[in-house]
């Protein structure tokens, strides 16, 4: 999501080529680059609004260990692709703190559903958020120590300040910069958005990581939908 203008990437390429949505197609769905790499089975999801271009860049791309669905839902497969990022975040941060697998279930589980709220907010669908684009990929980047994101998140868990993270890290991870535009997109639309808050105010240092934690835990009590 860019930060300036808040618009997804679909929304930037077709601003800076000129072209319609019908020849843009996306990609995305737990694909840890690592595991494709070696040929291990994975799929993924095509979304374009053209089917007929979702199914040629589909037949492109298909190979015997790698199965790709299509999808018309662009809004929510772009969404859920950029959030994710930032729930692996926040799922490294309660790593990097010691914390088990019931606070990791529930901060995967309450992420979904963040990212889900925002999305109906924009008119996506939400299956899209029950599939490959939303659970898969979310599972996968928040589970997987091969996932850029959450190897951060943990390292800010255990005590490292933003800069000493950034130094000490190879690749990019997508969720620091994806944070702030995510949360400014939510209050846009008024959509409340409390994990990827409380990721943005670690990443800015307004917080540290147990004070979201406690933070968090705190918010009122209400219905789980």
């Amino acid at each position: 999501i860019e930060l300036e203008t808040m618009e997804r990437m679909s929304e930037v390429i077709q601003e800076v080529l000129e072209i319609g949505n019908q020849r843009v197609a996306i990609l995305t769905g737990p694909n840890l680059a690592g595991e494709l790499i070696s040929k291990e089975p994975a799929a993924a999801v095509i979304a374009s609004a053209s089917a007929a271009t979702a199914e040629r860049v589909q037949h492109a791309v298909a190979t015997d260990y790698f199965r790709p669905y299509t999808s018309l839902d662009v809004i929510g497969c772009e969404l859920a692709g950029a959030m994710k990022n930032v729930i692996a975040l926040a799922v490294g941060m309660a790593i990097g703190l010691g914390m088990g697998d019931n606070t990791r279930a529930t901060v995967i589980t309450r992420g979904l559903a963040e990212m889900a709220r925002l999305g109906e907010a924009l008119s996506a669908q939400s299956a899209t958020f029950a599939g490959l684009a939303g659970l898969g990929d979310l599972v996968a980047t928040c589970s997987s120590p091969l996932s850029r994101n959450r190897s951060f998140g943990e390292r800010l868990g255990q005590g490292a300040s933003l800069a000493e993270t950034i130094a000490a890290t190879k690749t990019t991870a997508e969720g620091v910069g994806t944070a702030p535009a995510i949360l400014a997109l939510a209050r846009a639309h008024q959509v409340e958005v409390p994990i990827t808050e409380a990721v943005v105010d670690v990443l800015t240092g307004k917080m540290t990581t147990p004070e979201a934690v406690r933070r968090l835990m705190g918010r009122s009590k209400k219905s789980e939908r």
